[in-house]
This record gives structure tokens, C-alpha cells and sequence, in this order.
């Protein structure tokens, strides 16, 4: 057999693992160690996988995740969150589903300082859904919002997504995560018109609440002040030059830390649990890191990902088709594969056909990181969606996805904006390089 027959051999058995329920980190590792094996041989494959092991594992630039995983938690044991939520109720609680516009705000809020999808559905499942109960709103509503506003702190910056992507790239992760602001601040608008349009056909399912003086609002705004300094801080640093993207990580992470021992929420078991929840998600992260890694060595060897770029860059069809037909492969692709996990394991393949036809990288990470967090509320994989059911156990599966639904065309219509309007996340940064 030829390289090039492995390679999709190798990508046949993948499929046929992932059917099998295998974890994604570890149908990678095994399908690149054994397609490395035969391709070039057992020594060089049991050399590759040691030193992939080792550099991933003793990588400088992998430990911005878990500080930014770390600041994260600390900010959530910190009432951060709570306070987010109490600043959204202020200002958009009078509407229609006003508590539902308020959730979306604070996970846009706590995805800032967050990075992560499920983590921010789970802070905010604690936070939302016991006021929302509370008003008496629809279960199926409530559970999905979160659910899909958790889906914001994959894109929301600092985005573990986006880190992992700029390596796998080798592109700036400063430009990714401001990038991801204005598409960020774009869905959440769009979050929050699905769930007015909602409640303005089916006024039951999220009453209004109590209106609040303009003074009053203006005094809730205090509540976002410790969100706003981490972000400037982090984000700002970055593009000011004062620091890197690791080093804002340690500046964040130290930061929240600072913020919860001056409101006197910082403790030892406080700061035991949130380590152990930071060493949790990273280990997670860093294992399926190192599986694509081993899958992406064995892919280089097979020339499969060139050969497909230049098939695909030569067909007689506009690159915007190509594009397309891409961009469907992920909104499918992630109903099925972790969101982190399908984009390391194909931007291997898919990296170099979208710069063989000449598309800008930054604007295509978010591009996907869009797309994939339609794969976070879908089923059967909908993992934000697992974590709320696990939360709200009164409320079957089916209902919170069914209550999902909606996002969904929320998300279809931004991901159609951003293709068309490519600006929407360039624009910043270019401004800013």
C-alpha cells in the first residue's frame, strides 16, 4: 500500500473507533502510533510518540491553559458570576424573558474570564436556573438558554479553543481572542432576540420581572467592575506589549486571585477545589492535544492533507463553495465529536486547503469555533446541554434540547453574517496589528 492509502485507511479506522465510543484523545494516539508504525516504522513510531508525549506534556506554551482554566475557577468560587447575573438582571430583567437576556449576559460576562463552554454552562446553571424556576419560567426555555450561553465562553476571549488552534496554526493568539469579541458580542444580541421573539409569541414562558430605577441600574454596574479590570488587564497587557499570552494567563490567574481574597471568598478549601477542577479540565485538554499531535505526525507522513488541499484548491468550482462544503463537514462533524476535539483532529486535513485557497487564518479559527458551538447544544453529543441535565435533573434531556433548538437558528445566522462579512472578525485585529 501506498502512504496515501494508509492515510485514509487510518481515517476509516478513526471513524469506525469514534463509532465505538472510543475517546477521542485516545482513537488519535492509537490510529497515528499504528499508521506511523506501518508507514515508516515500529522504532520510529515508538520514538515519536515518547517525544510527543514529553513535549506536549513540558510545553511552555500550553501552560497558558490551565492558568486561564485556574482564573476561571477562582472567579466562579469567588461569586463573580452572581454578581454578573445581578448587574444583567438590572438592565434587561423588565423584558419579556428579561431573566432568560440576563443569563446570556452573564455567561458573555464570565466567558471572558472562563474559557470554556461547559464550564460557563455549568457556573450558570447554578446562578440562572433557580431564579428563572423562581419567575416560573418554561423549564425546556430556561435550561436551553443556559445551555446555549454556556456556548459563548468557547468564543468569548481568552477561549481555551482559540489557544489550542493558534498553536496547532502557529498564529497569534493575542489576534484570535480579539477576533472572537465582536462575533462574541454579535451571537449574544442574537441570543437574546431569539429569546424575546419567544417570549413575546409565548408570554408564559418567561414573565417579566420588576423594573428598576435608572439610579439603581447605574449602582448594579459595580458588580462588573472586578470581570471588566481581569479583561482590560489581560487583553489589554497582551496588545499593549507588556506581557505574552502565558504571562497574561499567570497575570490573569494571579488577578482572581487577588479579587477573591480582597472580598474574603479566598480559602484552602476553596483553593483545593479549584485546583483540582483546573488540573481536571487541563489534563483532559492536554491528552487530547497529544493525540492529535501523534494523529497529525502520522497524516504529514501519508501527504494526505496536501494531496487533499491541492484536489480541492483544483476543482472547477468558487473557493466560497469549497468553504461551504467545509464548513457543513463541522456543523455535522460536531453534532457527533467534542467541539475541541474535532477541531484537532481536523485542522490537520483542513488547515491547508483553506490557505491553499487563500482565505485569512484568523478569520477562519473563528469561522469554526462558531460552527462547533452548534455541535455543544445538538444532539446526540450537545455537551453543554449533558452538563445543564446533570444540574437540573427535574427536567428530562429531550426538553433542554428541544429548548436549545431555537439558538441554533441564532447561530446558523451568524456564522451566514461572518461568512459574508469577513470584517466582523478581522476588522479589530488588524486594527490592533
Amino acid at each position: 500500500m501506498t502512504p496515501l492509502q494508509y492515510g485514509i485507511l487510518g481515517l476509516v479506522a478513526l471513524l469506525v473507533l469514534l463509532a465505538g465510543s472510543m475517546p477521542v484523545a485516545f482513537c488519535m494516539a492509537a490510529v497515528g502510533f499504528v499508521g506511523f508504525a506501518l508507514v515508516v516504522s515500529p522504532h520510529a513510531a515508538t520514538s515519536m510518540i515518547s517525544m510527543d508525549l514529553f513535549e506536549t506534556f513540558s510545553s511552555y506554551s500550553l501552560t497558558v491553559i490551565p492558568m486561564f482554566v485556574f482564573m476561571g475557577q477562582i472567579a466562579f468560587h469567588a461569586g463573580i458570576s452572581r454578581r454578573l447575573f445581578d448587574v444583567a438582571y438590572h438592565w434587561l430583567g423588565h423584558l419579556p424573558g428579561g431573566l432568560a437576556m440576563s443569563t446570556v449576559g452573564a455567561c458573555t460576562g464570565f466567558g471572558a474570564i472562563c474559557g470554556s463552554g461547559p464550564a460557563t454552562a455549568a457556573t450558570m446553571s447554578a446562578v440562572a436556573l433557580p431564579e428563572m424556576k423562581r419567575y416560573h419560567y418554561d423549564p425546556a426555555m430556561s435550561c436551553g438558554t443556559v445551555a446555549a450561553g454556556g456556548s459563548l465562553g468557547m468564543l468569548i476571549p481568552p477561549s481555551v479553543v482559540f489557544i489550542v488552534y493558534a498553536i496547532l496554526t502557529e498564529q497569534s493568539v493575542g489576534q484570535l481572542f480579539i477576533a472572537g469579541i465582536v462575533p462574541g458580542v454579535l451571537i449574544a444580541v442574537l441570543f437574546c432576540l431569539t429569546i424575546y421573539l419567544q417570549c413575546r409569541l409565548k408570554p408564559s414562558h418567561g414573565p417579566a420581572g420588576p423594573k428598576f430605577t435608572f439610579v439603581q441600574k447605574l449602582r448594579s454596574l459595580t458588580g462588573v467592575l472586578e470581570t471588566l479590570i481581569l479583561f482590560v488587564v489581560v487583553i489589554g497587557g497582551m496588545f499593549a506589549g507588556f506581557f505574552t499570552p502565558t504571562e497574561a494567563a499567570a497575570v490573569g490567574a494571579a488577578g482572581s486571585v487577588a479579587i477573591a481574597a480582597a472580598r474574603g471568598k479566598l480559602s484552602v478549601k476553596m483553593l483545593i477545589r479549584s485546583l483540582q477542577e483546573t488540573i481536571r479540565t487541563s489534563c483532559m485538554v492536554m491528552i487530547i492535544v497529544t493525540g492529535a499531535v501523534i494523529f497529525g505526525h502520522f497524516l504529514a507522513v501519508t501527504r494526505l492533507p496536501f494531496e487533499l488541499a491541492t484536489g480541492l484548491s483544483e476543482l472547477p468550482l468558487p473557493g466560497w463553495v469549497v468553504m461551504a462544503m467545509i464548513i457543513l463537514f463541522y456543523l455535522i462533524a460536531g453534532s457527533f465529536i467534542d467541539a475541541l476535539g474535532l477541531i484537532l483532529l481536523t485542522i490537520p486535513i483542513f488547515y491547508p486547503v483553506v490557505m491553499e485557497l487563500g482565505y485569512d487564518p484568523i478569520w477562519f479559527g473563528v469561522i469554526i469555533v462558531v460552527v462547533t458551538q452548534m455541535g455543544v447544544i445538538t444532539p446526540p453529543v450537545g455537551v453543554c446541554v449533558y452538563v445543564v441535565s446533570g444540574m437540573e435533573r427535574d427536567v428530562p434531556l429531550q426538553s433542554i434540547f428541544r429548548g436549545a433548538m431555537p439558538f441554533l437558528l441564532a447561530l446558523v445566522v451568524a456564522a451566514a453574517l461572518l461568512m459574508l462579512f469577513p470584517a466582523l472578525c478581522t476588522f479589530l485585529p488588524n486594527q490592533v496589528g
